[in-house]
């Protein structure tokens, strides 16, 4: 049986092959109520004797993690390094955005416009099979209060926002609470060529009016064409989902990698799933540039434990069960594999749901591990990428390119169809970093993901709050 050990200080190894591939073995006798270490770190104790060779998992491991902890600012910086900077195709947007796509958007300001929107957007493919014209389907814009109406007001905006949308259709009903005078106070200043806006209780016929008003659109889209841009132009989402005990391994730090190398070209990467930082959090704190950011973090962690416990949740209830059939055992094993997205670069900024990037570098963006819901939050905050590692599957896309990274070849030859690049010959010790920054860059310039061939597009609004 093929065997992996991640770091010297580790007393398991993971197997790459046969029943238990991507699971953890004992390296050593460990005894019960010792630390079980992995990448360097304890994940959790052993509840029971563990002799050398037996299988490590649920069975006899349990979380170190307990409620809400005190942090002390122990910076541990890396050395910022510039690279000469590589370049893609996209589409320079008048107000000094890159896009990496010139699509047509309809947003919907309420879940009532859904049907009314897909209507338009039919008829429009039909009448421009060149343009990729989409909507993105939601619940929410009505009987919503506060912080929770607010959010899907910003996620809207981000998306309205978004350099990837040549042009974009604000379709409302009219009666809803995010009725259109009320969300322009929110989404602010616009470009009159680019966002149009219908009422539809206001016209005869909506759909006809909504098709001339895409014509405005498709023809001002048209305008654009791809030119050189800079990597410093690239604003890339890093995301995990259905992950197995190989995405700490491969997939993972395959895209920790990448980010450090365009971070170090100028561009920026954003972090999310702050559930699945909890147990690995203090590598990113200590990575925080400053205190200002530092204390950021620190209330990016406990403000999302208070709202588990708002809730009479578990805080550590994680992994999912296709987590450890993969071989996940505990939420330490699972986050610490997590945060490898982040590569080695320093932390430059916090930003909340619906905001953009603004310090240039390593971003963490607050929000659940939820798959949907995180990859709709990434878009929302400009992200023109989003790269994806799983080592189970998923079809999901955001509105955006989702580059779904394989952790291990045989998922990557099993679900091709979902599958974008396959990060499994790592486990052969191949280097393939290089590859797959110039694969990313491809995608850029116009390269197609799986998602947006086979039309999976989709977006999950965060909630937390009282509907009427």
């Amino acid at each position: 049986m093929k065997k992996i050990t991640i770091h010297e200080r580790d007393n398991v190894v993971v197997c790459i092959e046969g029943e238990l591939s991507g699971h953890k073995i004992a390296k050593r006798d460990i005894k019960k109520g010792e630390n079980v270490i992995k990448y360097g770190y304890p994940i959790g104790y052993a509840t029971c004797d563990i002799k050398e060779g037996e299988h490590v998992h649920t069975h006899n491991t349990k979380t170190n993690l307990d409620g809400i902890l005190e942090y002390t600012y122990e910076p541990q910086l890396s050395e910022e390094k510039k690279a000469e900077t590589a370049y893609f195709d996209g589409y320079k947007r008048e107000d000094g955005s890159v896009g990496v796509r010139n699509e047509i958007w309809i947003i919907g300001t309420v879940g009532c416009i859904n049907k009314t929107a897909q209507l338009i957007v039919d008829k429009a493919k039909a009448k421009y099979p060149d343009m990729e014209i989409c909507t993105f389907n939601h619940p929410f814009g009505c009987s919503q209060l506060g912080d929770d109406h607010a959010t899907t007001q910003k996620v809207l905006k981000g998306l309205i926002n978004h350099p990837n949308a040549g042009g974009v259709l604000v379709l409302g009903l009219g009666c809803e609470n995010n009725n259109i005078p009320e969300f322009k106070k929110v989404l602010g200043e616009v470009n009159e060529k680019r966002v149009k806006f219908l009422v539809a209780q206001e016209v005869n016929d909506e759909v006809a009016v909504g098709l001339e008003l895409i014509d405005e659109l498709v023809a001002y889209a048209k305008t654009f064409k791809r030119e050189k841009c800079p990597v410093s132009a690239l604003t890339v989402g890093l995301k995990c989902g259905g992950s197995d005990g190989f995405s700490g391994i491969t997939a993972n730090p395959l895209v920790g990698r990448f980010s450090d190398r365009i971070i170090e070209m100028g561009g920026s990467t954003v972090l999310t799933e702050v559930p699945e930082m909890f147990g690995a959090e203090t590598i990113l704190m200590n990575r925080c540039v400053n205190k200002e950011v530092f204390d950021k973090t620190v209330s990016l962690i406990n403000d999302f434990k208070e709202y588990f416990m708002r809730y009479n949740q578990v805080v550590y209830e994680n992994p999912s069960p296709g987590n450890k059939k993969g071989g996940i055992t505990t939420l330490e094993d699972k986050s610490l594999g997590c945060v490898q997205k982040g590569g080695s670069a320093n932390v430059k900024d916090v930003i909340e749901i619906g905001d953009s990037v603004k310090v240039q570098g390593l971003n963490l963006l607050t929000g659940p591990g939820n798959d949907i819901v995180a990859v709709t939050n990434l878009a929302a905050s400009g992200c023109q990428i989003i790269l994806f590692t799983t080592g189970r599957g998923t079809p999901v896309g955001a509105p955006v390119p989702t580059v779904k990274v394989a952790t291990n070849t045989a998922l990557a030859e099993n679900k091709s169809n979902w599958i974008d690049y396959n990060a499994g010959p790592i486990l052969e010790d191949k280097d393939i970093t290089e590859d797959f920054v110039n694969y990313v860059l491809e995608v850029a310039s116009g390269k197609k993901t799986n998602n947006e061939i086979n039309g999976y597009k989709e977006i999950s609004i965060f909630k937390d709050g009282v509907t009427l």
